[in-house]
Parts: structure tokens; C-alpha cells; sequence
């Protein structure tokens, strides 16, 4: 059995050569990867390649196993997707080795950020929480009801280990208080697998450059509930807010775009998914506080201020984004 390769900048360009041809003047550089995943970028004069590699012990405190073989599901999901969305831009797939866990993809254009770093850096822009709206409501509206698609993402055992387990039912097992709430949201949400579901919507998955957004991290599509999407997007603009209040007007107007967006671009079946997004948002947020993977930028005031917001919505559920910010 051969040793599986652990790619880094030292050996990234040699693996890519083998499925690309050589590459005079390539150079690597590994990138942040989050948790889960080795990532690392190649270029070559206009050549730019993006190399993932999964990891199957996440870099985080609690222990946290998922499948390797996600990364797979992430280039399918990229080859469906990516004719399909409207709104933004999905990369093109380059290569798969499945022996070593890895892929190769395009990358966005020299100079695009994660929206993430923009809006921490008080860059409050609206055009990517619009392209964030478009992408999702058209990434919906494509795959509803799809045989294709549910055949192909019907599998949601990686949401489960990434998602369901570390942000709900550990958290519910940690917050007596929110544990029917939580239980009740993951009964319902199983029921209600109707569409195409990234399952990491955030601003840290969204680039943006001059002209576009581009979407990534694409290895926790399911066909489930997108209403988590909407929820997931929600908490990362309410969770910014209360680390930066003085941007919370911004983050706000921000929020109710990608709402008013993504309600614009959905059919009328699935007018529903934005109040769906407002029931997943409590559990969300107290995830982010109690959860395994807790939001690193909040303090511990901040923390107390997010587990407060969550409890106080479970208790008394937000009709709109404006109920969620007045709160």
C-alpha cells in the first residue's frame, strides 16, 4: 500500500505537474486553510491553481473526525454548480487524485479577498451580500425538486459529521436550555430537503474581486435544506456585528440585501426558505459561542452577548432581519 502524500508549498508544484505538464517558473505558497483542509496556491504567470487536501482530524481543540473522501464531493459539486449559478462565479476543476485526498481547481483573480477580511476591515460594500442573495437564490431555484441533484448530493453523512453534530448536537447537549429548540430544528430540517445545500455559506467562502464574487468550499453540498444556508450567512453578518458594533448599521443594511436578494430569486415553492434560514439562525449563533468550532474573534462580553441574543430568539423567534438586529 503506498504512503499517501501530504502536499505542502515544499511539494505542491511536482503533484500538480503530473497532471498539468510541466510548469516553468511555478511557485507555491500554502494558504489558510480553516480547519479542515491543506490549501495551497500555485502560479505561473497567469497560471493560478488552487491544490485542497482533506484532512481527516480537523485542526481544532475538541476532537473532530470527518471522511477524507469529502473533497470528491466538493469537485462534483463544483461541475454541477458551476454552469448552473447566477450571480457569481463557481472555479473550474483542474484535477483529482483520489489516492492522496486532493484536488486541483481555478483560482479567483490575483487581488480577490475573502469578503470576510473586507467587512472586518469596515469595508461594507453591498455589492457581494447581493451576489451572495443571487448565487444562493439561483443555486436553489436550478436544483429544487432535482432528480439529478438529489441523487447525486442525497449522501448527507459529511453535513452530519461537519455540521449537525459539532454546531447542533453538541451544543444542545452543552445548553439544557436549548436542547428542545435544537432537536426540534434538526427533526424539521430533515423533513425538508428540497434544494441544493452548501452547508458553509459564509464570507469566508465568498471572494471578491474587481468585478465578481467567487464561491468556494464546496465539500459540505448536500441535497437538504437551504433554509441553513440563509441562517449560516445571517449569523456570520449578526456575529460580526457584535464584534465590531460600530459597524452594526452597515452589517445590518447588509444582511437585509442578501435576505431581500435571495427571497427575489427563489420560486414561489420555496418563498419559505428565508423565515426557514430565521429558525436556524438562534441555533447558529449559540453554536458559534458553545459549539466546537467557536467564533475566534469574539470576547468573552461578546460571547455573552451572541448566547444571550440565541436563547432570547429560541424563546421568542425573530420575524424578520430587522426584529434579529432591534434585539
Amino acid at each position: 500500500m503506498e504512503t499517501l502524500i501530504e502536499l505542502s508549498a515544499a511539494n505542491a508544484v511536482e503533484w500538480l505537474e503530473r497532471f498539468c505538464g510541466a510548469l516553468p517558473g511555478a511557485a507555491a505558497r500554502e494558504l489558510g486553510g480553516g480547519v479542515s483542509n491543506i490549501v495551497i496556491l500555485v502560479e505561473a504567470g497567469d497560471f493560478r491553481v488552487v491544490i485542497k487536501q482533506s484532512l481527516g482530524k480537523l485542526r481544532v481543540e475538541k476532537e473532530w473526525l470527518s471522511d477524507r473522501e469529502r473533497i470528491f464531493r466538493e469537485t462534483a459539486a463544483m461541475r454541477f454548480v458551476e454552469p448552473r449559478i447566477a450571480g457569481g462565479r463557481v472555479p473550474k476543476v483542474i484535477a483529482e487524485d483520489r489516492e492522496n485526498f486532493a484536488i486541483a481547481m481555478q483560482a479567483a483573480p490575483d487581488g480577490a479577498e475573502m469578503w470576510k477580511a473586507r467587512l472586518f476591515a469596515g469595508d461594507l460594500d453591498e455589492a457581494p451580500a447581493r451576489a451572495a442573495g443571487r448565487m444562493l437564490a439561483s443555486m436553489i431555484r436550478s436544483s429544487w425538486g432535482d432528480a439529478e441533484a438529489m441523487r447525486l448530493f442525497g449522501d448527507t453523512t459529511v453535513f452530519e459529521q461537519l455540521r449537525v453534530d459539532p454546531y447542533y448536537r453538541f451544543t444542545a447537549g452543552r445548553v439544557t436550555e436549548a436542547a428542545e429548540y435544537i432537536g426540534e430544528l434538526i427533526a424539521c430540517s430533515e423533513k425538508r430537503r428540497v434544494s441544493l445545500t452548501h452547508g458553509d455559506w459564509s464570507p469566508k467562502n465568498l471572494l471578491v474581486a474587481e468585478t465578481e464574487t467567487w464561491a468556494i468550499d464546496w465539500e459540505v453540498i448536500h441535497f437538504g435544506d437551504p433554509g441553513f444556508d440563509a441562517g449560516f450567512l445571517l449569523n456570520h453578518l449578526v456575529l460580526k456585528s457584535i464584534a465590531r458594533p460600530q459597524w452594526r448599521a452597515g452589517f445590518e443594511r447588509l444582511a437585509n440585501i442578501f435576505m431581500d436578494e435571495l427571497r427575489a430569486g427563489l420560486p414561489a415553492e420555496a418563498a419559505r426558505i428565508p423565515e426557514a434560514g430565521l429558525r436556524h439562525f438562534p441555533a447558529l449563533l449559540l453554536a458559534r459561542v458553545e459549539g466546537k468550532s467557536p467564533a475566534e474573534y469574539l470576547d468573552e462580553a461578546g460571547r455573552e452577548r451572541a448566547r444571550s441574543l440565541a436563547l432570547g430568539l429560541m424563546r421568542r423567534p425573530a420575524a424578520s432581519v430587522a426584529e434579529v438586529f432591534a434585539r
